[in-house]
């Protein structure tokens, strides 16, 4: 386990690296950056404090010179100072990052054991009432784009029910603490979390009823059949464990998807997370705070994959860690 982590650790640091030093280049051609904001939302500014701003910055020197004194600092994890919010950025983001792991877990958890277990009714039932039901559940949540879900959630379950609460993350002003504290974050993360899960939900769903299908199939499944196995026990003890490798794998690769896919859901619903931070250091052009979420959003993607692969060999013996 020991030399299988220390070669991804080094498998990982060059591909980090090259995601940054691309990612810094890719900002500087985008027009515009962070003086270019901050006089704007000061309304103008004379030549002369532009170009001390710009010299205060850094933003005076060649874009190598920028590169090479950022990338000094990365490898220090010195993320730099954010001119916005006049925080570091490391400050920033960790001040941002509990609410993104939540909504990310509790929408994986919820899209991955759901979708399993709907996919597994599925395939049991293939080509029944149920199937069918269940098929079209899936392909409506599939096409459903997550924002119109979200907002229709909001009209439907806040506005004109007013069960759940319209967005953030907490109530304000609140003054909750123990089990009232966490059933208050809990009910603000209903609608996010199913805006956010349903539509990977269908895939899942949809994955797992073919692994099924062609788990059900194979020599080993029929031999304990024939031994007279069957019902749940045959499902969970026999074909489940199978039939979850590729759902793991997809798990793995769509990681950074639902990442992404926050950007828009905590914007919706208002999250105080990295999320709708990212949303607004685009619009802000705060590059240090881009460039410290892609690094972020880099590290956890790379973490995820390397515990899906420890998943991976411990649901299937054959696998081996090398």
């Amino acid at each position: 386990m020991l030399n299988y982590l220390l070669k991804r650790i080094v498998q990982v640091v060059p591909v980090v690296l090259i995601i940054m030093i691309g990612t810094f280049l890719l900002l500087k051609l985008a027009p515009g950056d962070t003086v270019d904001a901050l006089v704007g939302d000061m309304g103008g500014a004379d030549p002369q404090v532009i170009a001390r701003l710009r010299a205060e910055y850094g933003l005076d020197q060649p874009v190598w010179v920028q590169l090479l004194v950022y990338m000094k600092k990365l490898v220090q994890f010195d993320f730099g100072w954010s001119f916005v919010h006049e925080q570091p950025v490391a400050t920033v983001l960790m001040s941002r990052l509990g609410p993104t792991l939540l909504l990310m877990l509790s929408s994986l958890f919820f899209a991955v054991s759901i979708g399993s277990v709907l996919g597994m009714i599925a395939a049991r039932k293939a080509y029944s009432l149920t199937d069918n039901v269940i098929s079209t559940l899936g392909l409506i949540f599939y096409a459903t784009p997550s924002f119109f879900l979200g907002l229709m959630m909001i009209v439907l379950f806040s506005v004109k029910l007013g069960w759940l609460p319209v967005g953030g993350i907490q109530t304000i002003p609140s003054f909750y603490s123990g089990w009232d504290y966490v059933i208050d974050v809990a009910e603000h993360l209903i609608l996010p979390t199913a805006s956010l899960s349903l539509i990977y939900l269908a895939l899942y769903m949809r994955l797992m009823r073919t692994s099924v299908l062609e788990v059900a199939d194979l020599d080993y499944v029929r031999t304990a059949r024939a031994k007279g196995a069957g019902g749940a026990r045959l499902m969970i003890h026999h074909i489940a464990r199978n039939a979850l490798l590729p759902v793991i794998t997809l798990l793995g690769v769509q990681f950074s998807t639902i990442l992404g896919g926050s950007v828009v859901i905590e914007t919706v619903f208002a999250l105080p997370g990295l999320g709708q931070l990212a949303y607004q250091a685009v619009i802000q052009r705060d590059m240090n705070v881009l460039m410290g979420l892609v690094f972020l959003s880099s590290v956890l993607v790379i973490v995820v994959n390397f515990l899906i692969d420890l998943i991976y060999a411990s649901l299937d013996s054959r696998i081996e860690l090398s």
